[in-house]
């Protein structure tokens, strides 16, 4: 499953920056104040420390009023992380970024999807009811059975399973820690019970968990959870789609509940096949780039290496320094609708959100607003509008906030989430598709009778023990392990 981190750009880096750092990340001894100064010796980690600040200086989303590197001093902390850490905390981030991270380059065949875990997660659904989340087809937990919905009483020998501190610390652990296995016990609707142990393996991850059709008086309701954008899943998406035509929806729910990001180039797939064929032409969304880049300055970019074809057909190596980063559509920074599929004139979306909903879904969000009727189920959003490629400094891989997106209208800026029409809690007593499933049902209400339900049960989980609003939020942040990013994976241009 796609955690706290993401994939490695689709682009080649050849050159890692410490390896030619004095000669093109540096400034000369009197402009100092910037970089390095000239003849500035390091030790390996120190000019990888050097290099993590600098990337940031010159790309960084808030770079604007960054201090100098000599203030800065990236040598004194005691790891990269430390000074990653120091970064986010610089005044001119005005406390938004809380997506910058470093990866150990294991995470591209995440993107690509292919994941090597259980293939499952689990939420409370009351104090000491715990639940799979979800499962993946085709992972090591799908091939025991498992299921969403179904209740874990046992983990690892212990049926201590609560809401406490050490309680949720040895759940985090065991599902998402280091071990090559796991022994539960759990629960099934029908109330029988089952062991089974799940040993960590390699799989393709299909991110649509269910589709359907439903028959909501005269109308047919599509429905698909999606989650995660992946740059494999676009075809899944047309299967998807193409069912969808044959049953002849008029209206649609997309759960992205679960889904944290991923790829720029499937969402914008994704909102193709929404989007009306009378959008053809127009604006989708415009992409800006930190300043520094738009005005060419980004001269540090020049250590990222790839392999391409010129604009003469000829491949080559070029940088990331070779690429325009203006907003326009020349340099490929603006997208136009381009009808995919065969769905077409779509009432309204339901769009069903929780916290971790993220990044390239709240980008598909965004950028259908503009041109359908769109209602959200669910909690806010995460929250974040901005994006990064990755950096290659040594054997690391930098993510750092580089741009932001805006739709048709200019609208973006919801680093704060995007609010909801319908509050409601979760609910993972269910498994997809269930149409008692609360926001599910809430979807289905609102089609069937052009309102949402209001009980005052809406925002307790389903269970004798139910999760208060304050509890279900402070948990939420300490088990959703799902990543949370925008990964631009388009084929840019070159200047």
């Amino acid at each position: 499953m796609l955690r706290k981190f993401f994939a490695q750009n689709t682009f080649l880096c050849l050159l890692l920056v410490v390896v030619g750092f004095t000669s093109s990340c540096k400034k000369s001894k009197s402009d100092s104040s910037d970089g390095v100064p000239s003849g500035t010796p390091g030790t390996r980690a120190e000019l990888t420390r050097d290099s993590i600040y600098l990337y940031a200086q010159q790309t960084y989303y808030w770079n604007v009023g960054m201090p100098a590197y000599s203030a800065f001093n990236p040598r004194q902390y005691s790891s990269n992380n430390a000074v990653l850490a120091a970064i986010k905390a610089l005044p001119s981030t005005g406390g938004k970024d809380k997506y910058s991270f470093i990866d150990d380059g294991t995470v591209a065949s995440e993107l690509g999807g292919v994941a090597g875990d259980f293939g499952f997660s689990a939420f409370y659904s009351g104090t000491n009811d715990l639940r799979i989340k979800y499962v993946y087809a085709t992972s090591p937990a799908a091939t025991q059975g498992l299921k969403r919905g179904y209740q874990i009483t046992k983990i690892n020998g212990s049926t201590t399973i609560n809401t406490s501190d050490a309680s949720i610390d040895y759940v985090v652990n065991a599902i998402f820690g280091s071990n090559a296995s796991i022994a539960l016990t759990v629960t099934k609707p029908d109330g029988t019970s089952q062991d089974l142990t799940i040993t960590k393996g390699t799989y393709n991850i299909n991110p649509v968990l269910f589709s359907k059709t439903y028959n909501v008086g005269t109308k047919k309701v599509g429905y698909i959870v999606f989650n995660s954008f992946t740059t494999n899943s676009t075809s899944l998406l047309d299967a998807a789609f193409a069912q969808f035509a044959t049953d002849g929806i008029n209206e649609l729910v997309v759960d992205l509940r679960y889904n944290g990001g991923g790829s720029v180039a499937t969402s914008e797939a994704f909102t193709n096949l929404i989007a009306p064929t009378a959008q053809n032409g127009k604006v989708m969304y415009t992409t800006y780039w930190t300043q520094t880049m738009q005005d060419n300055q980004a001269t540090i970019l020049q250590n990222q290496k790839f392999y391409a074809k010129g604009n003469d057909g000829v491949t080559r190596l070029y940088s990331y320094f070779d690429y325009s980063y203006k907003p326009t559509m020349a340099a490929g920074n603006q997208e136009y609708f381009a009808k995919r599929g065969s769905v077409n004139g779509l009432n309204r979306v339901y769009f069903l959100v929780l916290s971790g909903t993220a990044s390239a879904s709240e980008l598909l969000i965004n950028n259908l607003k503009p041109v359908v009727d769109v209602k959200l189920i669910g909690k806010k959003t995460y929250g974040k509008p901005v994006g990064f490629f990755s950096l290659r400094i040594d054997k690391n891989d930098l993510y750092i906030p580089q741009f932001e997106t805006k739709n048709q209208l200019n609208v973006g800026g919801y680093f704060d989430g995007m609010t909801v029409d319908k509050d409601i809690a979760d609910d993972v007593t269910k498994d997809f598709g269930d149409p008692t499933e609360k926001l599910l049902a809430q979807a289905l209400n609102y089609s069937a009778t052009g309102a949402f339900t209001s009980y005052l049960k809406d925002n307790t989980l389903s269970s004798t023990t139910g999760l208060s609003r304050a509890l279900a939020e402070d948990l939420s942040g300490k088990m959703d392990h799902e990543f949370k990013g925008m990964i631009e994976t388009r084929k840019m241009k070159l200047k």
